[in-house]
């Protein structure tokens, strides 16, 4: 039976093995010149082990413990990272050299502090590197490996820094500290008190106040005697540099939100929020398996429908001047522009009303990304990446330190919203320049921008970039990127100057990197659909052949017979991007004179993506469907319009209608398996959880002869009962959109439910709350609906963690299929 698919310009043919029928798939994707990948088969395809549920829902350390949170040595020739122990929840740190076999030796908890420079910085002439580690501050020459251990306190220290005269910095709450590295002197820097501090004269803002000053003289004498005092005080500290007085006041009840020391050890840009919480008494998660035996009141997050907007203050602090100036964001493009005004005029005639649309000011913050503020090596420019409270627009900014004003180097407007990653950004400090990630094009690509000049993109095409690191020269920035095809990422990086990408790996499935210290190598993490993650050396100036370093995976794992789907590019009725899509068929699924059963498995998330060439975070799911095929089924698990990886209009299709595009994704994938797979159309059933029990209940209630029964775990029924930052991008706030929420809440379509409908929650789900659920199941019992039931787990969180949890639950779903199916 010929596979029709669709893509663009690239041959790949992925290839199912194990228990699955082999069958060649073409796919195509832009690339200027074709290539083969095939799905690794699984190591026991021809094992007749039958696969058992109470094996693949057991403690998953029985098929391995893969490397985390691994990272170079200061030696280019070692690695270090992190394994879970066999049996309990701890990690050990292992350390290996690249040469040796095996997988390395534990390190020696007397020697931990030695080797803790995972997040280290060096100083400016790369001879020394400073870390914390359990929150002391630690300085390592690196020529000799000596390590020099600075502070001894019980305090937390962080944000260690080395500054340009040598020194080192460091934080402790929000205090700020230097450390003399020749007379071992601490100096305070900045110390940020959240109380309000002596007011002056501009501070009598009140009418009664102002008109007290100006009609009562010995009032305007005081507090002028009281300014110059200040102001005295002030000077004496400028001038006289025995004298410690760094205290900088913003206010009771706000807290500081993101605060960066200058490399030259003499600004600060600070952030302030309002430290109250939008958080109600009545936010609370009842757990009733507590060890006392008593009923604990969790306390919850607030949810979209109650969260209030947030905005933060920026300033500029002059520490050598013991300033503060509050920064405007009136600069920035668009700071007032209504960006709902289309959607509020919609909502308001619904209503029967008309919105007149204004300007206003915009609550605007700094980004909640990684590094948010960067400054250039010399601390002589500083950029910041802020971010609307509504999420339609990104800004990259710099200070004019001498008006104390932001400069807009860059705006990324979304009509929908700004994707919460892609936001890596930093300086190119030899040429005055920033880097960045934006979607502007369609797609995540990497630009440089002069500071007085335009920007350049130094990527283009239909595929997503991002991991950044700049080589220390500044001439090229290595990435990784699903340049070859979607489901596949490989390492790059490209020259800043001429925009020559060169390829570094080509090693197919999923790879992540860390580039060696001396820029000659590539620590991969590299997995494929069959093979859980483990840890590879690629040589970067030459073509050789990646080397395997780790062997964690244990046999027991190794022998089973594992599925290895196709990955299928599924023609879509609603756009001309098609729908990538794992595909398992089993054997002789296109001789069998019966038709044959299917299961789809939706993901969670929505924003990501499972249908790519590596392992999967959904490693049950992944054996539960070998152990299908197995049986039989046909098995399908499609990267719907939501997904992650397929650019920015994949991502935001759903925008203000959650459960509509899905939906007709997934009836795609149906039609498509009923013609290419032999698959009876009225012996399909569906499962997921979190996003994708909600799209199981969407597709359920909305397009009820879809499928013949469905599974709904740990699921959303009413997004207003959601939290902020996911939900209000999606759908904005229920204040300004309620139509967004009412189409896209399963809760308002339960009355379409005409087949068998399984409900699976945990009770202690701080994520989705089981209030969901609750709701859920009283609107069906409200509508004399028969055909569902609902298990509960009142121990468990949002992701599963007990054993015995996984196996009730999968044996739930699999009963339901079997009977159903």
């Amino acid at each position: 039976m010929k596979l029709q698919l669709i893509a663009a310009a690239i041959s790949i043919s992925l290839v199912a093995c194990a228990s699955t029928e082999q069958k060649r798939v073409v796919l195509e994707h832009s690339a200027p010149a074709a290539s083969e990948v095939t799905a690794t088969p699984a190591a026991g395809v021809a094992n007749s082990d039958i696969i058992m549920l109470e094996q693949i829902m057991s403690d998953p350390d029985w098929f391995g413990r893969s490397p985390e949170s691994w990272y170079w040595g200061d030696d280019s020739s070692t690695v270090f990272y992190q394994q879970k122990r066999q049996g309990n929840p701890l990690r050990d740190l292992v350390h290996k050299s690249i040469s040796t076999q095996g997988n390395g030796e534990l390190v020696k908890l007397a020697q931990m502090h030695v080797v803790a420079d995972r997040d280290a910085v060096l100083n400016s002439a790369g001879t020394h590197e400073a870390y914390t580690f359990e929150g002391n501050v630690f300085v390592k020459e690196l020529a000799n490996q000596k390590v020099q251990q600075l502070t001894y306190t019980s305090a937390v220290e962080s944000s260690v820094m080395f500054l340009t005269n040598g020194n080192i910095a460091y934080r402790v709450g929000n205090i700020f500290y230097a450390l003399d590295m020749n007379s071992h002197k601490i100096i305070e820097l900045a110390n940020l008190k959240m109380t309000n501090g002596e007011k002056s004269s501009a501070d009598s803002a009140s009418y009664i106040g102002a008109e007290q000053h100006e009609l009562i003289e010995y009032v305007a004498l005081q507090q002028r005697n009281k300014d110059l005092r200040k102001e005295q005080k002030r000077q004496l500290r400028v001038k006289n540099s025995t004298v410690t007085q760094t205290n900088f006041y913003f206010g009771e009840d706000n807290k500081v939100v993101h605060a960066s020391l200058s490399p030259a050890g003499d600004k600060l840009v600070v952030s302030v929020a309002s430290s109250k919480s939008a958080r109600k008494d009545s936010d609370i998660m009842p757990n009733y398996i507590a060890g006392d035996g008593q009923i604990k009141a969790q306390k919850a997050r607030p949810r979209v429908a109650d969260n209030r907007q947030y905005a933060e203050q920026l300033y500029i602090l002059d520490l050598s001047q013991g300033t503060k100036a509050l920064l405007s964001y009136d600069s920035l493009p668009g700071f007032d522009d209504d960006v709902l005004a289309s959607v509020r005029k919609e909502n308001y005639a619904r209503e029967g009303k008309e919105y007149k649309s204004k300007k206003s000011a915009r609550n605007i913050h700094v980004i909640q990304a990684w590094d948010p503020i960067q400054w250039q090596d010399n601390g002589a420019e500083v950029a910041i990446m802020l971010e609307a409270w509504d999420n339609k627009d990104r800004w990259i900014t710099t200070i004019n330190f001498d008006n104390k004003a932001l400069v807009s180097q860059h705006r990324m407007h979304d009509d929908a919203w700004v994707n919460y990653t892609f936001n890596e950004f930093g300086w190119l400090n030899k040429t005055d320049s920033l880097y960045y990630l934006s979607e502007e094009s369609g797609y995540a690509h990497l630009y440089v921008k002069p500071l007085t000049g335009k920007a350049k993109a130094l990527t283009s095409g239909n595929f997503e970039v991002a991991d950044l690191t700049l080589s220390a020269d500044e001439q090229r920035i290595y990435f990784k990127a699903n340049k070859k095809h979607p489901g596949i990422y490989e390492i790059y990086n490209v020259d800043v100057v001429s925009g020559q990408l060169t390829t570094l790996t080509d090693l197919g499935g999923m790879n992540d990197y860390a580039l060696s210290p001396d820029e000659s190598k590539l620590l991969l993490e590299h997995s494929e659909i069959t093979q859980p993650p483990e840890l590879y050396i690629k040589d970067i100036a030459n073509d050789s052949t990646a080397v395997r370093l780790t062997h964690t995976v244990t046999e027991a794992f190794l022998a089973m017979p594992w599925a290895a789907p196709n990955v299928v590019a599924i023609a879509s009725s609603h756009q001309e991007q098609p729908i990538y899509s794992k595909v398992y068929l089993p054997k002789g699924y296109d001789s069998s004179e019966t038709k044959n059963k299917a299961v789809m498995f939706t993901h969670g998330a929505g924003y990501l993506q499972n249908s790519h060439l590596g392992w999967s975070g959904y490693f049950r799911e992944y054996m539960f469907h070998s152990m299908l095929v197995q049986q039989g089924y046909v098995v399908i698990d499609m990267d719907y319009r939501a997904s992650k990886g397929y650019g920015r209009d994949w991502r935001t299709a759903i925008y203000r209608h959650m459960g509509k595009p899905e939906v007709q994704d997934m009836r795609d994938g149906v039609n498509w398996l009923v013609e290419n797979a032999n698959v009876d159309a009225e012996r399909v059933g569906t499962y997921g959880g979190s996003y994708g029990g909600f799209l199981t209940l969407m597709s359920m209630f909305t397009d009820p002869e879809l499928f013949q029964s469905g599974s709904a775990l740990r699921l959303v029924s009413d997004w207003a009962y959601y939290n902020h930052g996911y939900t209000s991008n999606i759908l904005n706030m229920p204040g300004d959109d309620p139509i967004a929420y009412e189409r896209s809440s399963p809760i308002y379509f339960a009355e379409g439910l005409e087949k068998p409908l399984l409900i699976n929650a945990p009770m202690v789900d701080d994520n989705v709350f089981f209030q969901d659920t609750v709701r859920l199941v009283q609107r069906l019992i409200e509508l004399e609906k028969q055909d569902f039931e609902t298990a509960i787990y009142p121990v468990e969180p949002h992701g599963f963690v007990q054993p015995s949890s996984w196996l009730n639950e999968y044996r739930r779903i699999y009963k339901l299929f079997e009977n159903t199916l």
